[in-house]
């Protein structure tokens, strides 16, 4: 688990600073793309003094021309991941990175857990009459190896109860309960964790929504004046943070509802196989009553 957090934190780590590199080459690009403009704008000056009006007319018109076909083009730089990144430097990194962080540690445990759940899960009717084959064929070893060979929770509860068989069919009742509870909890293990960050996302947001409400009232105490252009940069601030905080609570609460499904599966499989294997060494009379 350790492993496959510190990848995905790197990963994050990575997807954050190739964030920053593309907001600093669009700054670039963006100040490139002025001066050009600028210098375009001179030479096209100089060269109207120079020509006749007929031919600044019909120059006037081809550039409205060609801006009316370039028009979709900058809309469409404005689209996909773009937007998404200038959505988050228009929130500030310091606010929108908090849920950012929470996304990323959220989906890390999230991915472990659907990893082991997924290895903890099996055929569980083919997995019983198998134990079921062996324990008529060689007794209870050789039960048991084949519990020790097979993968999940299922095979744990199955050995565990095996290796009790001497001591009587109650003990070996009690043995299945109490482990089935203990692999219970290595079932659950992590969901705490991504239910904090559920419920701290949006408070994350929220907090950035309080900062952004009084940095905009700071500006109004400042210049003394309320308009829009002095509130608009501290409201966009808290909007955008709370729409961040939501999103990633949305995400996690899906990841989360999908856990907690599997979990319940894999449970009411154990409970059932468990009810099997007390069946089974009653009908073969291994365990003594």
């Amino acid at each position: 688990m350790k492993k496959v957090l510190v990848l995905i934190l790197t990963l994050g780590l990575i997807f954050t600073t190739g964030f920053n590199a593309t907001a600093q080459d669009e700054a670039a690009g963006q100040t490139e793309a002025v001066n050009a403009a600028d210098a375009t704008e001179e030479m096209e000056s100089e060269a109207a003094d120079a020509v006749p009006a007929d031919a600044v007319q019909s120059t006037i018109v081809t550039e409205d021309e060609s801006a009316e076909t370039e028009a979709p083009k900058d809309a469409e730089k404005l689209t996909g991941h773009k937007v998404i990144l200038q959505k988050f430097l228009e929130g500030t990194a310091s606010f929108m990175a908090l849920p950012l962080i929470c996304l990323i540690l959220g989906l890390a445990i999230a991915l472990e857990r659907i990893l082991s759940l997924s290895l903890a899960s099996i055929n569980n009717a083919k997995f019983i009459d198998r134990v079921e084959e062996a324990l008529v064929r060689g007794g209870v070893e050789e039960a048991k190896d084949v519990c020790r060979d097979t993968r999940g929770p299922v095979a744990s509860i199955f050995y565990q109860g095996l290796d009790r068989t001497d001591e009587g069919l109650e003990m070996v009742e009690k043995s299945v309960i109490s482990y089935g509870s203990v692999q219970m909890g290595q079932l659950e293990k992590g969901l705490v964790w991504i239910s904090l960050f559920i419920a701290l996302a949006p408070m994350l947001g929220f907090l950035g929504t309080v900062i952004g409400m009084i940095m905009a009232f700071d500006k109004i105490q400042t210049v003394g004046d309320i308009s829009p252009s002095i509130v608009a940069g501290g409201i966009k601030v808290a909007l955008l943070t709370t729409v961040a905080g939501l999103i990633v609570a949305i995400i996690l609460q899906l990841f989360y509802n999908y856990l907690v499904s599997r979990v319940d599966s894999i449970t009411n499989k154990m409970e059932d196989a468990s009810i099997r294997l007390i069946d089974m060494m009653i009908r073969h009379k291994v365990a003594k009553l």
